[in-house]
């Protein structure tokens, strides 16, 4: 795999249609590097072809770097061409395709908080934290965890019959970790978290009125 022109591809992925030839425009490629990165996309599982155009959903700018990173490019180098959003929307769309209701940005009031991503099935509340721009200390990552729990405290003062889980979900972690039983959960990690967490729940930190 060519991991340069994967790189260069990460900043032509827009949600929505894009034809070969704009997306040449976009990363100033030529329209053989374009078809070239475009095919290695779609080999990947990154984008759909829908007549003339490539069809990029939110998550696959994300899932492009992740690739990136899988293969070897170092993630400060990836990170410059991705931001929250790009995070946020993957982890949206992983919460979507196991039957999760999903809300981004939920601002709560009185104090004003707002939690990133919250994602409620079968009674249960995963209200997700993403820290996708560097490398966490423990003691940053501690602070970062009483500051959610605090969050979903005020989330769940003011919702209804809901077990609220905290959970942050991170870009470089290399596997889960647990700190006061709140999960810290790399990104790459966060399906298979899900599909096992509901039998886990003993396990991990639950907030109830």
């Amino acid at each position: 795999m060519n991991t340069k022109l994967l790189v260069q591809g990460i900043i032509g992925i827009i949600p929505g249609g894009v034809s070969t030839e704009d997306f040449a425009v976009i990363i100033s490629a030529d329209k053989s590097t374009a078809e070239k990165i475009l095919d290695m996309l779609i080999q990947n599982g990154i984008g759909q072809t829908i007549g003339n155009l490539v069809n990029f959903d939110d998550g696959d700018k994300l899932k492009t770097a992740l690739l990136a990173i899988k293969n070897g490019i170092p993630i400060e180098e990836v990170s410059r061409y991705i931001d929250w959003k790009d995070f946020e929307g993957l982890v949206a769309e992983i919460l979507d395709s196991k039957h999760f209701d999903v809300l981004r940005n939920f601002r709560m009031t009185k104090p004003t908080m707002e939690i990133d991503v919250v994602g409620v099935h079968l009674g249960v509340a995963l209200l997700i934290d993403c820290k996708h721009w560097k490398k966490l200390s423990n003691s940053a990552l501690e602070t970062i965890v009483v500051k959610q729990i605090e969050r979903v405290k005020h989330y769940v003062s003011n919702a209804k019959d809901v077990t609220a889980v905290p959970v942050i979900v991170t870009l470089n972690q290399e596997e889960t970790s647990f700190i006061s039983r709140v999960p810290i959960v790399p990104i790459l990690q966060l399906s298979s978290f899900i599909d096992e967490f509901y039998g886990s729940l003993e396990e991990i930190k639950t907030i109830e009125k």
